[in-house]
């Protein structure tokens, strides 16, 4: 198997933990000297903050890990097109490559929206892999977003026959 399907097969596995917790399923492994250096999925709801991408949790699991805030050396598999939040902090922490899986057009800044990863403005610049486990990766997104519009439509329809329920009640007063 190639190297890089290798080690974006262990991003999907943490991008289907988050799923599995009600997250956007996002996942996200950093890899230096062939060795997992940091992992991370998704977390920004049942953590409760904006900071909790994927990519944030393993950089920052990276960094302690190797000792250092420069992860020089190393390559993030993510499985979904970096923000712009996260694409700062792949810049800032000196990532010399960068393999995703599917593109973001509504937020990614890896190259949809703009390209942080390759300002020439910017003191370092990153390497991109586009489309490695685009497949697994557009489905996981998929079935989250599939679902949460079932569970939106049934949560309108069960607070609309709540309002029903309520104002029929009000009748019989």
């Amino acid at each position: 198997m190639d190297k890089d399907l290798y080690y974006m097969k262990k991003a999907l596995a943490q991008a289907k933990r988050a799923l599995l917790l009600g997250e956007v399923p996002i996942g996200c492994v950093i890899v230096c000297d062939d060795k997992v250096v940091g992992r991370g999925f998704n977390k920004r709801n049942t953590g409760k903050t904006t900071l909790a991408h994927a990519e944030m949790i393993a950089i920052d699991k990276a960094s302690k890990k190797l000792g250092d805030w420069r992860l020089e050396g190393c390559t993030m598999y993510v499985t979904l097109e970096p923000c712009q939040m996260c694409s700062g902090a792949i810049v800032q922490s000196r990532i010399d490559r960068v393999v995703i899986g599917a593109m973001n057009p509504k937020a990614g800044c890896a190259g949809s929206i703009l390209d942080l990863l390759n300002m020439k403005e910017f003191n370092h610049q990153v390497e991109k892999t586009l489309g490695v486990g685009k497949a697994e990766s557009e489905a996981l997104l998929k079935e989250f977003f599939t679902d949460l519009r079932i569970r939106n439509k049934e949560e309108k329809r069960a607070a609309a026959l709540g309002e029903d329920q309520d104002s029929g009640s009000n009748t019989n007063l």
